[in-house]
């Protein structure tokens, strides 16, 4: 899967809360270039976007 595909994946997990994270993610993942490759504007607003609006804490269970 290519980077940009894998990030918009990841961000529609729900498993992060910003497009640092997942850039984090994607890193220790080998992809290489992530900066360069989520560097237009568009996409990391989307991705940002797609990042709140699907973002759920895992919570505790008592």
């Amino acid at each position: 899967m290519s980077t940009v595909l894998r990030a918009y994946a990841l961000a529609r997990s729900g498993k992060f809360s910003n497009l640092a994270s997942v850039k984090d993610h994607l890193t220790a993942d080998g992809h290489r270039a992530v900066d360069v490759l989520l560097a237009s504007r568009t996409i990391r607003d989307h991705l940002e976007a797609i990042c709140a609006a699907a973002f759920r804490p895992e919570q505790t269970k008592p």
